[in-house]
């Protein structure tokens, strides 16, 4: 690795820790209830899964471990393989109950696991790459991991003010 990837493994290590943080210690119906119809902690830690799991598969160019390691079946959400909560409604969130904190971490934790031996693999003329062409710029390979993080890291921080909301 180099400077460029191990700052990023550094970052996603600590959505790591946040997303342990935000959920340890909780059961089922602490992670899906929903102050004032809001987020559960359940839906915004599955959606920031399955973003990474989506963006860094897509990166890569591998199938997501999502479906790749039967997450999608363990999980036994009503939504299509391919969600990953980008758009949902306030009854898609509601949808989201019924998971334990171990659940959320494990697969959490794959998709970090994943994430950090793709980084091994990346050096910094890579970052350069561009991935995204929707886009104007279009979008590098280092802009969409730090888009990645910055998403996590802001419903990482969603889940922790759910968490304090409920006085947990």
């Amino acid at each position: 690795m180099n400077a460029s990837t191990d700052l990023l493994v550094d970052a996603f290590g600590r959505i790591r820790e946040a997303v342990e943080d935000a959920v340890t210690g909780l059961d089922p119906e602490d992670l899906g209830t929903r102050p004032d119809d809001a987020n559960s902690i359940a839906w915004l830690v599955w959606h920031l899964t399955r973003i990474q799991d989506d963006h860094v598969a897509g990166v890569a160019g591998t199938e997501q471990i999502w479906t790749s390691d039967g997450w999608y079946d363990r999980f036994e959400l009503p939504f299509a393989a391919d969600d990953t909560g980008y758009g949902h409604s306030g009854k898609d969130v509601a949808a989201v109950r019924g998971l334990s904190a171990q659940l959320l971490t494990d697969y959490h934790g794959a998709v970090h696991d994943n994430t950090v031996q793709y980084l091994a693999g990346v050096d910094d003329k890579d970052m350069k790459r561009v991935v995204d062409r929707a886009w104007t710029p279009p979008v590098t390979l280092g802009v969409r991991l730090v888009s990645v993080i910055a998403d996590d890291l802001q419903h990482a921080g969603q889940a922790a003010y759910v968490r304090g909301l409920l006085g947990l």
